[in-house]
């Protein structure tokens, strides 16, 4: 989940609603897994700029006294929240989502398929000045890195597209056939991104919220909404609430700037990196 708007309290949003990121730890109606407890993780912004704060922990969210009593008080306009279930890598603190660099968040749902055969050469591109800095062993990490050399701070959506078109022709050199799976948040403190792909075609849920004036217009009656500014908005790999018409899914293959009154989604298309063939398309 990525939040972005107004201020508000993290537990307004973690535990609050019917279907809450916490109750989707334990019972994920989308996700490949529907108990995603190998760890969670927050992180947040505050007014006065600077790197985000991060919390992660490698027990499930569902049980965490600390988790709950921080949300309770941290109120915050634009924050990240991942539930994590693994998908080879280690259950440990410097593997669970978000993932941060300087003023960035990154958090991914998916996986690169044999991720254990691509690992060193994927790392290999990875720019010398930013290698010491990955701590972890995870596919995500790595993902997250490659973004930062294919230069996230200046194109963010050309960046992830050249990370994405990295991975997938590296990993059919290997003879992978669909090497990459992801939903992907990430921000710097002012803008939210969001992206949904997969090599298949077949990526893992992605939605947004709908504008609050419409969402006022629909549930006059919900007071939370009435004191949301236009730019809120919530992005989501599940709904949290079954509200009619609160939800929009991304379509296939498509990524978005989320905020400033609304969400501008465009298609996505890998891209190719520093000199490699264009990936083949799948039909």
């Amino acid at each position: 989940m990525a939040y972005t708007g107004t201020p508000v309290l993290l537990d307004s949003l973690l535990y609050r609603p019917a279907h809450s990121l916490i109750d989707q730890s334990l019972h994920s109606r989308m996700g490949v897994e529907t108990t995603n407890g190998d760890g969670f993780g927050i992180g947040w912004y505050t007014p006065d700029g600077g790197t985000p704060a991060v919390i992660r922990d490698t027990g499930p969210a569902w049980n965490n006294r600390n988790l709950r009593e921080i949300s309770a008080h941290i109120r915050s306009h634009l924050f990240f929240a991942h539930i994590r279930a693994s998908t080879g890598s280690a259950i440990q603190q410097t593997n669970c989502h978000p993932f941060r660099h300087g003023r960035w968040l990154w958090m991914h749902n998916g996986a690169i398929a044999d991720f254990h055969r691509l690992r060193r050469d994927l790392c290999m591109v990875i720019d010398p000045s930013l290698f010491a800095d990955i701590e972890g062993s995870t596919d995500s990490e790595v993902m997250f890195f490659l973004a930062l050399t294919f230069g996230l701070d200046q194109d963010p959506p050309t960046a992830v597209a050249r990370m994405a078109g990295h991975v997938e022709s590296l990993g059919r050199r290997h003879g992978v056939e669909f090497p990459l799976q992801m939903t992907v948040a990430v921000s710097d403190g002012e803008r939210l991104w969001a992206f949904r792909y997969s090599s298949e075609r077949r990526s893992r849920s992605l939605y947004h919220s709908a504008e609050v004036e419409t969402l006022r217009a629909l549930h006059p009656d919900i007071k939370f909404l009435q004191g949301l500014s236009e730019d809120t908005r919530l992005v989501v790999s599940e709904p949290l609430s079954g509200l009619p018409g609160a939800w929009t899914e991304f379509p296939e293959s498509s990524y978005g700037e989320v905020g400033a009154g609304s969400a501008f989604v465009r298609s996505f298309e890998p891209m190719p990196a520093d000199g490699e063939l264009p990936r083949s398309p799948v039909p």
